[in-house]
């Protein structure tokens, strides 16, 4: 049985100065005023293990969620019925897909990753996180862009 991933909302004030630091380096992978991992970590003085320790484990929070666009990535066994499951969880909160890409799966294993609109959704980003990792042959679930 997989352990499920809680999440928490914690003023920054407290957070250890690596985590900032982490989403920092994130920050300007994304708006490409750097081009590799070394020269965000250099900017923001942090090692790059630091870096890559935390990378798909901190996030900023954005109180206004609602409205954005996130893209997630999923890792899903190779299961029949199994991707259309996640895309009607995906429906019921009334998220709306912008798009959808498939690996083929190897060692039986598919990435899918799923760029969606969250403005129409009737619940949070986190229920809808929860909702997917609850989900029999799904082994992995994280945002991976948010705009």
């Amino acid at each position: 049985m997989k352990e499920k991933a809680g999440y928490y909302i914690v003023k920054q004030d407290v957070l250890p100065e690596v985590f900032i630091k982490v989403v920092e380096a994130k920050r300007l992978l994304e708006s490409e005023k750097v081009q590799t991992v070394q020269e965000a970590v250099e900017l923001v003085g942090i090692s790059r293990s630091s870096f890559y320790k935390y990378k798909d484990s901190v996030f900023p929070f954005f109180e206004n969620s609602r409205g954005r666009t996130i893209t997630i990535s999923i890792q899903l066994e190779d299961q029949a019925g199994l991707l259309s499951h996640v895309l009607n969880v995906i429906a019921s909160v009334g998220a709306n897909i912008l798009t959808i890409h498939q690996t083929i799966p190897v060692n039986k294993i598919a990435n899918v990753t799923i760029t969606m609109e969250t403005n129409p959704m009737k619940d949070d980003i986190k229920e809808l996180m929860d909702q997917l990792e609850s989900i029999e042959g799904v082994l992995n679930v994280k945002i991976i862009a948010r705009e």
